[in-house]
């Protein structure tokens, strides 16, 4: 699965927002928006709003590929339930984001180089598929071996990051667990994101 290696800060600055937890805030030195130099912008058409929302929601998981996000729509539009609150559940289950969301990850780009790179166990087994779904009950661990990681510990040790309380975590066993699945309300964004937009926008460009 391709990794997204495109310009980070660009899309911080793009939304006015630290979005991907860097150290050094994007926004510190140039906080207005790429080609904006403190003018006013035109309003955007209905067409760019929706746009803008599916670039924040992929944004917000690590800027995965439209190709994945559109197969994630597809699948909870033949679910039953509420199709923008189906596609949050299952952006939020990924195992890159349940990485990141347990503290083994420092940002959501750290986290997926853990698991591409062999170092998260679900259930005992090496996963290294970034969108694995996981499910309630589901254990994700910390190779052994990867226990003595500089920025594994790092992450562990920032207690500014709260739990999210469908997770539950053993920092001395670097494990975690799913226990139930998350509400859409549950889950917190870096970014407030119309999910229903994008999903109208899915909708009519498929």
């Amino acid at each position: 699965m391709a990794r997204y290696t495109g310009p980070k800060n660009r899309i911080a600055r793009r939304f006015g927002i630290n979005i991907f937890g860097r150290k050094r805030n994007p926004l510190i030195h140039k906080p207005n928006p790429p080609g904006v130099h403190g003018a006013m912008r035109k309003k955007k058409s209905d067409y760019g709003l929706q746009l803008d929302e599916q670039q924040k929601l992929k944004a917000a998981f690590g800027m995965i590929s439209r190709k994945m996000l559109l197969r994630y729509y597809k699948e909870s539009m033949t679910e039953k339930g509420n199709t923008a609150h189906l596609l949050l559940e299952k952006l939020e289950c990924r195992l890159d984001n349940i990485v990141y969301r347990l503290k083994f990850a420092q940002t959501i780009f750290h986290a997926q180089q853990l698991v591409a790179h062999g170092h998260v166990l679900v259930n005992g087994k090496r996963v290294n598929v970034r969108s694995f779904q996981v499910k309630p009950g589901m254990e994700i661990s910390i190779r052994t071996k990867s226990h003595n990681n500089k920025l594994i510990q790092e992450a562990l040790a920032n207690k500014a990051r709260e739990l999210p309380e469908y997770l539950e975590l053993d920092e001395k066993a670097f494990k975690g667990k799913l226990i139930v699945k998350p509400e859409h309300d549950q889950i917190q964004l870096a970014l407030p994101v119309n999910v229903p937009l994008v999903c109208e926008f899915l909708a009519h460009t498929t």
